[in-house]
């Protein structure tokens, strides 16, 4: 017979998604802004910006997974009622965020003149786009204390301040935009003529806007970090230790190289496109910034996933784990259906959002109808990777995600677009495939599982 919805469950799953799908929100309405006001400069301008996109998510994916580290070993601290030692962990975030952070802000800056160049992006574009991403990569310090810390909360439960802070840094970053990109100018309210002040930076004008909300949000998660009556690091250590960094770099570690393996997927995905041309490159930028849009409830429900699960593992509760899981998927597949319907529905009109060029829209419009198709069978392996994370289970979305990224979609798109001259739409069409090949690994892993739980509990 078949199990109702535990409606308990499901309120505090929404209780925990919804700030997190909020916070999310809000930085993709941003993000459109962004290329919105990028897309009026024009379309090389566009392409400069999306040049460096895929190497801004490899640099994030080294954070986010060590962040992962951190959210498994608190979350299942918290469930075991042993908050001392959620504390300490706070208190090696803090370290691992100023390492880390100025590490990877020496990286970045050192090497950001070369890095169109690797990206393939076009020459007429190669300096404007090492000038935006050596800007925004100035504070990763701050980046990466913003995404470490957001974790730690996230961890105790604490989903609402990530999200109130996003909203601050998102909102700063938008009244920036309009002063710095823009030159000085007249603006016409209600009849009246208003001069505007503004730096006319242009493309450099938005990523000094990012740049300097990033800094306002690694200030805003660390107070509101250090104030936090559960996990504060207030007098905890700051020097290694190595009990509590080891099984957090245990997690960590196959998590850093399963984004490892994809970013740099990512990067070669890019580089093969930006070799398309500008309308291909301005498309594909364009297309992401969309898409990103209709991935929020599968990030949002992988947040409450991953904290619930810690939870559960730490309380050795594993049948209320195995209840989990058969709670999420129907709620998650429900809302990435809807999400999808409105991503094809809606696509000429988005991808009009962001550039006038009748090419670009047309070429935008075909490859997210194509991936809409795909969206409720994406959100499944994102939950399912959350579960698995709270679990402390890394390795096996390392090697799922690296034979869907490099076995499809970089094989299928060398082959489509390098060696048989095809487009966009073909490129496309190998990430769904590397989607369906995740919703198929994630499904048939969380079945076995299943199984053999049922079977020990019997």
């Amino acid at each position: 017979m078949r199990r109702r919805l535990d409606l308990p469950m499901l309120s505090i799953i929404l209780a925990l998604a919804w700030p997190t799908m909020l916070e999310q929100l809000m930085q993709t309405a941003v993000q459109y802004i962004d290329t919105a006001m990028v897309g009026t400069l024009g379309t090389r301008a566009t392409a400069a910006v999306g040049a460096t996109a895929t190497v801004n998510w490899l640099v994030n994916s080294t954070v986010s997974a060590l962040g992962v580290g951190f959210l498994t070993y608190i979350s299942q601290a918290i469930g075991a009622g042993k908050a001392e030692r959620a504390r300490r962990a706070s208190g090696q975030s803090v370290l691992a965020a100023a390492v880390v952070g100025l590490l990877l802000t020496a990286v970045t800056t050192g090497l950001s003149s070369r890095i169109p160049g690797w990206m393939r992006a076009d020459p007429a574009i190669r300096d404007l786009a090492a000038r935006y991403f050596l800007i925004t990569y100035l504070p990763m310090l701050f980046r990466t204390a913003s995404n470490l810390f957001g974790m730690v909360l996230r961890a105790a439960g604490d989903t609402r301040t990530p999200m109130r802070v996003g909203l601050a840094v998102n909102l700063i970053n938008l009244v920036l935009n309009f002063f710095l990109i823009y030159p000085s100018r007249t603006v016409l309210l209600g009849g009246l003529a208003l001069p505007v002040p503004g730096a006319g930076w242009g493309v450099e004008g938005a990523a000094a806007a990012s740049a300097l909300s990033y800094v306002f949000g690694g200030v805003a998660v660390g107070a509101a970090l250090w104030r936090h009556p559960v996990v504060s690091p207030r007098g905890e250590s700051l020097l290694p230790d190595r009990n509590i960094l080891r099984p957090c770099l245990r997690v960590a570690l196959p998590n850093m190289f399963h984004r490892f393996a994809t970013s740099f997927g990512y990067v070669a995905f890019a580089s093969m496109i930006n070799s398309l041309g500008e309308t291909a490159a301005a498309a594909h930028t364009i297309a992401n910034t969309v898409e990103s849009a209709f991935y929020i409830p599968g990030w949002g429900m992988q947040t409450a996933a991953a904290t619930l699960a810690g939870n559960a593992c730490g309380a050795g509760d594993r049948e209320r784990l195995r209840r989990l899981t058969g709670d999420l998927l129907p709620l998650e597949a429900c809302l990435m259906l809807v999400s999808g319907g409105l991503l094809f529905a809606f696509a000429p009109q988005l991808v009009g959002i962001f550039s006038r060029d009748a090419s670009v829209i047309v070429l935008g419009t075909t490859v997210l109808r194509m991936v809409a198709v795909s969206e409720p069978f994406y959100g499944v392996p994102v939950v399912l990777e959350g579960v698995m994370q709270g679990m402390g289970k890394t390795l096996p979305p390392l090697l799922y995600n690296a034979a869907g990224m490099w076995g499809v979609r970089i094989v299928g798109t060398y082959l489509c677009t390098q060696k048989l001259g095809l487009g966009l739409v073909s490129a496309w069409g190998c990430m769904i495939g590397h989607n369906m090949l995740l919703f198929v690994l994630f499904t048939a892993h969380m079945l076995v599982w299943n199984r053999r739980e049922k079977s020990r509990q019997a």
